[in-house]
């Protein structure tokens, strides 16, 4: 059997191969993480264009790194799994609760005028979702490799928040009146 041939069934098994909310297979786990991390990407692209649109460029540059670190992990994955392209999203319930990724920053958390620490401040509940994420699923499956390939994750993700800790260290938090905008936005009919 070819080598693609065999990537190929691979990545249909890991469509399905799932019991419950919890992944019971490395490729099946890696699929999530990586569509995990595409979605984070995704999601700081956004918002960095939101951010830019409204001309806040130094939050937009953040998201746009954020996105890059991002990237860089969705690679990782692609890597390790000797996959040339994503996976289809496997079918079924995610394995996380609600419809958003543990890392994905909600839409309505961001303000146009919000500043970096607010920013960083988001970036880091999503990392720390992204660990208890990763660690929980650690503790309910079933299957040691899957067991140790979430615990590798959650490691990894600890790591992200050490770094967004680091850059929040170094930020300065936000003067009450941030939200105040001498020039507001006009809607005109």
């Amino acid at each position: 059997m070819s080598a693609e041939r065999e990537k190929a069934q691979a990545g249909a098994a890991v469509a399905e191969d799932r019991t419950g909310a919890v992944p019971q297979s490395i490729p099946a786990l890696m699929a999530w993480a990586l569509w995990l991390e595409l979605d984070a990407a995704e999601r700081y692209r956004e918002l960095a264009d939101a951010m830019e649109m409204h001309n806040n460029r130094e939050v937009g540059a953040l998201f746009r790194k954020m996105e890059t670190i991002e990237g860089k992990h969705a690679e990782s994955i692609m890597h390790s799994m000797e996959w040339t392209s994503p996976p289809p999203r496997p079918r079924g319930e995610a394995p996380w609760p609600g419809f958003e990724a543990p890392e994905n920053v909600a839409h309505e958390d961001v303000h146009y005028l919000m500043q970096p620490w607010h920013a960083l401040t988001l970036a880091l509940k999503g990392e720390e979702r992204a660990v208890r994420f990763f660690t929980a699923l650690a503790n309910e499956s079933t299957v040691p490799a899957v067991q140790a390939a979430a615990r590798e994750m959650a490691a990894e993700e600890q790591e992200h928040v050490d770094l967004v800790r680091a850059w929040l260290a170094r930020v300065p938090p936000p003067d009450e009146r941030w939200r105040d905008d001498p020039d507001p936005p006009r809607y005109l009919d």
